[in-house]
């Protein structure tokens, strides 16, 4: 009947509006409802993800990847930039090129989006804005790397594509092609694209064949370590918008296999066995950690895992996945570094630790830490979901960039 249908659409609506304002939301923000509307648009759509992979329909992340797919945008240029999609060393790569004429040489920025090595494109209309934004406010030549993503690829392959793009743009030839100089060339990203970029910048203080250096890396809400996922950001932030805890353990264990044993063990924190145990060293927050944000929280040893996932995927052991792995000494080379972290983030303290040691191997470093920021805040300056914290956000990630590349 037509009182049974709007009953039930009220119901509905109910049960949207209750889930909408009890979704914990950070409160110092301007323009809350923005992030809320997203969160649940998100949320939802993780919902039908789940769904859909319990009845057998399709894979957990295909069906995320739909919030990509819907979002994507042609490479188009415009009146500052020419943007074009292509490939280096068979990687598909978008590439902007500033119109400006220049006496000189240009900086460059080699990008790696987010989206926890499962989601997320190049041409995800954010970040095309966000990475045509930096093209044209920076006179910069910008590579947006569009690598291979889980559930179809795992570790190491997101590592090797976002590796050999750079490697191959940062070919004396190729950079001269582009009007590149080879002393002001930058490696950036954000969340996932932030762990590659830091694991980007440690391989190439090793690797013999490249010439050029970087002059700056820049880590936007990085992950940055696998070991501890109870970390007192993964505590204080398990349901914040955006990433909660389960995504990001979801996004961190599909990187390196879709076998559930690993995200099982990784949810109760007990994927790691005893003989790795002298690696949490570089990841214990009671060392590494200001006061303020060790406040109400208590350190508690490390609960070992069965050695069988770690022979299976050694994966969450590699520096290559879990920058933060690396050894003081192999920190020492690395570039300038900007660290921007979010208060209301489970990933913040993964950045902040970074920076700390970072900072004790002598490395320069700008941690910028967002007080009112969250997850993902650096995507929200596409209407109509721009937010003011997004576009101060980019505003001081400009800003460093002008200043140090």
């Amino acid at each position: 009947s037509d009182m049974g249908a709007k009953l039930l659409c009220l119901c509905i609506t109910s049960a949207l509006v209750a889930y909408y304002i009890y979704s914990p939301t950070p409160e110092n923000i301007e323009e809350p409802w923005k992030l809320m509307l997203v969160s649940v648009m998100f949320r939802t759509l993780g919902h039908v993800s789940a769904a859909a992979e319990w009845l057998g329909l399709a894979h957990y992340m295909d069906v995320m990847m739909l919030a990509s797919t819907a979002e994507h945008v042609a490479p188009t240029s415009d009146e500052n930039v020419t943007v074009t999609d292509t490939e280096f060393s068979g990687v598909a790569v978008r590439l902007y090129l500033p119109k400006k004429l220049t006496k000189g040489l240009r900086r460059a920025v080699v990008y790696f989006h987010g989206g926890g090595w499962c989601i997320g494109s190049t041409g995800m209309k954010a970040y095309d804005l966000l990475t045509r934004r930096t093209s044209s406010h920076l006179n910069a030549v910008v590579v947006s790397v569009n690598y291979r993503l889980a559930p179809k690829y795992h570790f190491p392959v997101q590592f090797e594509d976002v590796y050999s793009a750079t490697k191959f743009f940062l070919q004396s030839s190729v950079l001269s092609q582009y009007g590149v100089d080879p002393k002001r060339v930058c490696v950036a990203g954000d969340s996932a694209g932030g762990n590659l970029a830091a694991a980007v910048a440690q391989k190439l203080l090793e690797d013999s064949e490249v010439t050029a250096t970087l002059k700056a890396q820049a880590l936007i809400y990085p992950a940055l370590q696998t070991l501890d996922l109870n970390l007192p950001s993964y505590q204080e932030n398990e349901n914040m918008p955006i990433l909660t805890k389960s995504l990001m353990v979801r996004f961190w264990s599909e990187y390196f296999t879709s076998d559930p044993s690993l995200r099982e063990a990784m949810t109760s924190n007990r994927h790691v066995p005893a003989k790795w145990g002298h690696l949490f060293q570089f990841v214990n927050w009671s060392t590494l950690l200001p006061d303020e944000l060790k406040e109400g929280h208590v350190y508690s040893s490390p609960v070992f895992g069965s050695p069988a996932l770690a022979k299976k995927y050694p994966g969450f052991l590699d520096p290559r996945a879990a920058p933060l792995l690396a050894a003081d000494e192999q920190l020492q080379g690395l570039p300038p570094t900007y660290i921007l972290t979010c208060q209301h983030d489970v990933l913040r303290d993964d950045g902040v630790m970074y920076a700390t040691r970072l900072r004790a191997a002598g490395v320069p470093v700008t941690h910028d830490h967002a007080e009112d920021g969250f997850h993902g805040a650096l995507l929200f300056i596409s209407s109509p979901t721009d937010m003011p914290v997004g576009r101060k956000l980019v505003s001081r990630y400009f800003q460093w960039l002008e200043e140090h590349l």
